[in-house]
């Protein structure tokens, strides 16, 4: 079943609150994307507008119509909607971090053994503070998070050690330095 293939039943035996049933939409096939609640298809065009505007968004609308054989009304139209209900993000410049000197990348792995809500709160906090955290994410498994970090040198991954330390109690702190990035994309693989 492809992207454009999605069948719709509607079955009366969803469950929502305490002791009340409503109808329910079943989805089989591709998942669309949910939107405050209410269920949004993304279309063909959709799906290439997203596709061209991932590959470049830096080219114009003129020539985003053109690639797609639209006129740029509508294809405007639908960039303004995808924003606007969240699918497209605030547009931004990939820069090179080596030619800026920032040449030593650590994949952070941190082990906690504190779970209050209030440590989590201060980790997190710090997390956002720290701009040689380029992402963050809580895992599943033996390890409880994963940064990574990008910095110019082993001396500065170090310097961000010590503060991290200082403002957290964490239980473990494991570095590994990347020694050649093979694939970096932010592109999302989807059949347009």
């Amino acid at each position: 079943m492809g992207w454009g293939q999605v069948l719709l039943r509607h079955s009366t035996s969803c469950r929502r609150g305490p002791g009340k049933i409503y109808p329910c939409l079943q989805i089989f096939g591709r998942i669309p994307w949910l939107n405050g609640g209410n269920v949004q298809l993304l279309d063909k065009l959709d799906r290439r507008i997203l596709a061209e505007l991932q590959r470049d968004a830096s080219q114009s609308l003129g020539q985003l119509a053109e690639k797609l054989g639209a006129s740029k009304t509508p294809i405007w139209n639908r960039v303004r909607r995808l924003r606007s209900e969240g699918v497209i993000g605030v547009p931004v410049v990939i820069i090179d971090p080596e030619k800026l000197g920032f040449d030593a990348c650590f994949f952070v792995l941190i082990r906690i053994s504190e779970h209050e809500a209030e440590w989590q709160e201060k980790f997190l906090q710090i997390l956002k503070e720290r701009p040689e955290v380029l992402e963050a994410h809580r895992l599943a498994g033996d390890i409880d998070y994963i940064l990574k970090v990008r910095v110019e040198n082993a001396r500065a991954y170090d310097a961000f050690y010590q503060a991290l330390i200082a403002e957290v109690k964490l239980f473990n702190v494991s570095a590994l330095l990347s020694m050649e990035e093979i694939k970096s994309t932010t592109q999302i693989a989807f059949e347009p």
